[in-house]
């Protein structure tokens, strides 16, 4: 049994049709089918129900393929293994961080590690919480950075720093004209420009608010931060957004608010007992470093 025989039966199972699976394949349907053949008289039993329009796995089938799958995430580990090279003169690192984070922290975090390593080829993918846990699991990416809360036991958290969010304003709103600090009540009767439902800050703000017993005026609620930044910069609205968000642009100001929003932590994540390459280790090494003593 070879390699190219798992890859083949998880392509045709992806794509449910031999023709598809041969052409992301880049081999002839012929060639693909009689791989799969053999496959199944090595294991002696029958992998694929190829009777209906679409190709489906077999009981045997799907029982066998949370085998391979595994297999193959270990073989691949196994090669980057190899071509890890201690010294960090070459190598990749895939970084995953949830989209908050990476209004503020990619661009510092990149930046210095690229100086001390410019020989590693970085990939930062942006995703929600539950889809980095899901890549991680999967071996997608090397690390994570967000929020702690994670659900799977798979994952490990390395704590980082503690944010802390702000109510956020622009330069001529009425509420930098207020004694601070301000209360939720000031907060309930203002206009707010929100993150969308789908970003942990924002489950985070409205368990705030719900808290509170407050009902907030939601005028504007989009799925970029960069847009939620212009839209607070240039209007009457107020945002609650990162401290960090807020330092980085000069036209947005943090209004103290009481109770304050409690800070939430950030962490480092990876997959447990997942290969950890020289790039990996050394990238924890530097974020655990830098976010030591955060800004202020």
């Amino acid at each position: 049994m070879l390699l190219r025989h798992i890859r083949y039966l998880l392509a045709v199972v992806e794509h449910r049709n031999f023709t598809r699976a041969a052409e992301a394949l880049y081999v002839s349907q012929p060639t693909l089918s009689q791989q799969i053949k053999q496959l199944e008289e090595t294991l002696g039993v029958q992998l694929l129900d190829r009777s209906g329009r679409i190709v489906r796995a077999t009981d045997a089938g799907e029982a066998y393929l949370d085998h391979a799958r595994r297999a193959l995430r270990e073989l691949e580990a196994g090669q980057r293994a190899i071509h890890d090279v201690l010294d960090l003169t070459r190598g990749a690192l895939r970084l995953a961080m949830t989209p908050s984070l990476t209004s503020y922290l990619a661009g510092p975090l990149v930046a210095a590690f690229n100086a001390s390593y410019p020989g590693i080829a970085m990939h930062v993918i942006e995703m929600p919480l539950d889809r980095i846990e899901a890549a991680l699991a999967t071996d997608e990416v090397d690390l994570g950075i967000a929020f702690s809360q994670v659900r799977s036991g798979e994952i490990t958290c390395q704590p980082l720093f503690a944010e802390k969010l702000s109510v956020v304003v622009g330069l001529g709103h009425p509420l930098l004209q207020r004694p601070a600090p301000i209360t939720v009540q000031d907060l309930e009767q203002q206009p707010l420009a929100l993150l969308s439902a789908d970003f942990a800050t924002r489950t985070y703000v409205d368990a705030y608010l719900h808290q509170q017993g407050i009902s907030p005026r939601i005028a504007v609620e989009a799925n970029t931060i960069t847009a939620i930044v212009e839209i607070v910069r240039r209007g009457g609205m107020a945002t609650i957004l990162p401290d960090a968000v807020t330092r980085e642009n000069p036209n947005l100001r943090a209004v103290q608010l009481k109770p304050a929003l409690p800070h939430r932590a950030v962490a480092l994540l990876r997959r447990k007992d997942s290969y950890q390459s020289a790039a990996s280790r050394a990238f924890t090494k530097l974020a655990a470093d830098m976010m030591r003593d955060p800004a202020p």
